[in-house]
């Protein structure tokens, strides 16, 4: 029994043994994974470190084009549960966003280029023929001239991909190319005045403004529609995401008509006589108008007055652009400049003179400026922030061809030039974004993705009320007549009493309820109008943190009085 008793001792002596090493090996291996996690943090961190720099300024700086706005402050939120979620969220858009410029030279292959000269060279007096030997088998391809004598001028337009061309001649000839592959997909001769041309949605599709009317017309060259109520017809837009096709005739009318159901939206009356000037804003799809009296209006389906109108020059408009981003606004006319204005603040920035008067300009995806006068083409780079004294290009045609139409391809570094001898296409280095989104537009699409890019482009398409002078302002609230009016009268009679109080005027004061009007207190609120010279110098000295007892004179410094007379001296 006792030998039993023993051996059932030491048994429970070896199970306490064993579960205090299981224990000590358990707070081993946690203690392990902890280090180990810290070891894969502080190495996580150190990657972080090696890939933007040690203080994280480029990182920063190639994650803050992916930052979606400004940062939502939780300060004044009293609710415990919205201020963590918003905390969460602002949190995962940081880290999505630094995610993002992790993977840039994933994403962002490609990289732009320009013409770097060597020495004293000028990159303005390089020829298409010199640019051309230097670049590759494919980019040289891109440069190539049509000649079609008879049935000129040309007006042009580019596919958002930057694809298939199309081609628009005064004297009726139509034709859609895939220039890349050099292939003619479609040729007719409409037999009439067609003074401009431009692609629906795809390349399916593109409409035709002839001598009466606008005429749709497919992929083979079939007409689909004519629209009769677009009478005369100078020129066309279309607004991709919106299905709109927008016309401006002799009288001056501008149309809308929605391509998707085949309605008209609406007429407006410009009352400004004829308009051959017309341009989409890309950022909020207002159109711009340019007039015989050197006004630029703008114009939304929802009012039958223009948003905007701005006096740009002394004589008629030839022509008109904007930015891809909205921001600028180029504007020429009879008198021989082409100005740069700043649509935001309405204010021009700075001009150039063109030789002759310009007769088409455009903006590239990279903001490279072109300006078409005569026979020679102006590229400029720059343009738009400051003056330049110099053009980045110069070209000019053969045989005097005058230009009519130039059109940027997108995504290529290519400018097509329409003009009365036919089409060229030209080299311009930097012009075009070297990367593109196929969710965008997709120069090697199929067709199984062509049509659904199509349906979802109809599914995803925006309502003509929503386009505004300012697209910030849809999905914000609405207030009322009463509380803007309110707003309005506060903010003029503060700054009415701040104009008073500084030109040193009589402020009327308030008529407080009782205790709150003393005479003591009105006096008070008086002395704190009046505006003196020892006020400010207080004001100076407390703003600059100076001590006041160093305003006061030191007893040190007084002159020293006799004994006798000390004793009635000010303590």
């Amino acid at each position: 029994m006792k030998r039993s008793g023993e051996n059932s001792v030491l048994k429970e002596g070896l199970n306490v043994m064993a579960i205090d090493l299981q224990k000590q090996k358990a707070a081993g291996n946690e203690k392990g994974a902890q280090q180990q996690l810290l070891h894969r943090k502080r190495k996580a961190t150190e990657i972080e470190q090696s890939e933007y720099g040690k203080d994280e300024s480029q990182g920063l700086i190639q994650a803050k084009k992916y930052i979606r706005g400004d940062k939502v402050s939780v300060k004044g939120i009293v609710d415990k549960k919205l201020k963590g979620q918003l905390r969460t969220k602002e949190r995962l858009f940081v880290e999505s966003a630094l995610n993002a410029a992790k993977v840039e030279q994933w994403l962002l292959p490609s990289e732009g280029g320009y013409l770097e000269p060597d020495g004293i060279e000028k990159t303005w007096n390089l020829t298409q023929e010199s640019i051309v030997r230097e670049v590759d088998i494919s980019s040289s391809k891109k440069s190539f001239d049509l000649k079609l004598p008879d049935l000129g001028p040309y007006a042009i337009d580019f596919t958002s991909s930057g694809r298939f061309l199309l081609l628009g001649g005064r004297k009726g000839h139509l034709a859609i190319l895939d220039w890349k592959e050099a292939r003619l997909l479609t040729e007719i001769q409409v037999r009439e005045t067609t003074r401009d041309v431009k692609f629906l949605h795809n390349e399916l599709f593109f409409a035709a403004a002839q001598k009466k009317y606008v005429y749709i017309y497919d992929k083979k060259g079939v007409e689909i529609h004519c629209l009769k109520s677009h009478l005369c017809p100078l020129k066309l837009e279309y607004l991709p995401h919106h299905f709109l096709l927008t016309t401006i005739d002799k009288a001056g009318i501008l149309r809308y008509q929605d391509t998707s159901t085949g309605h008209m939206v609406v007429q407006h009356r410009t009352r400004l006589g004829r308009c051959g000037v017309m341009r989409v804003n890309p950022y909020n799809a207002v159109m711009g108008l340019g007039h015989s009296n050197g006004t630029v209006t703008m114009w939304s389906p929802n009012m039958d007055t223009p948003l905007m109108s701005l006096l740009c020059h002394r004589g008629p408009l030839t022509a008109l652009a904007f930015d891809a981003g909205g921001q600028q606004m180029v504007t020429a006319g009879t008198d021989g400049k082409v100005k740069v204005f700043d649509v935001r603040k309405l204010q021009p920035l700075h001009s150039y003179f063109s030789p002759t008067v310009a007769r088409s300009v455009e903006i590239s995806q990279k903001g490279l400026l072109a300006v078409a006068s005569g026979s020679g083409i102006e590229i400029w780079k720059d343009a738009l922030v400051t003056k330049q004294p110099k053009p980045y290009m110069k070209h000019r045609l053969l045989q005097g061809s005058q230009v009519q139409d130039i059109c940027y391809c997108p995504y290529e570094d290519v400018l097509g030039i329409g003009h009365e001898q036919g089409f060229s296409s030209i080299l311009v280095p930097g012009s075009g974004e070297p990367n593109y989104d196929t969710f965008v537009a997709n120069p090697y699409e199929t067709r199984k993705q062509r049509r659904e890019a199509e349906v979802h482009a109809l599914l995803n398409k925006l309502q003509p009320e929503m386009i505004v002078l300012d697209p910030d302002r849809i999905g914000t609230i609405q207030r009322s007549a009463i509380e803007n009016k309110r707003e309005k009268q506060i903010v003029a009679k503060e700054a009415n009493l701040a104009g008073a109080i500084a030109s040193g005027k009589p402020v009327p004061l308030k008529k407080k309820t009782k205790g709150r009007n003393k005479s003591s207190k009105r006096h008070k609120k008086k002395q704190d109008n009046i505006i003196s010279e020892r006020r400010a110098v207080i004001k100076q000295q407390v703003n600059s943190g100076a001590n006041f007892v160093e305003l006061k004179t030191p007893k040190a410094q007084e002159e020293a009085l006799p004994r006798a007379l000390a004793r009635f001296s000010s303590k």
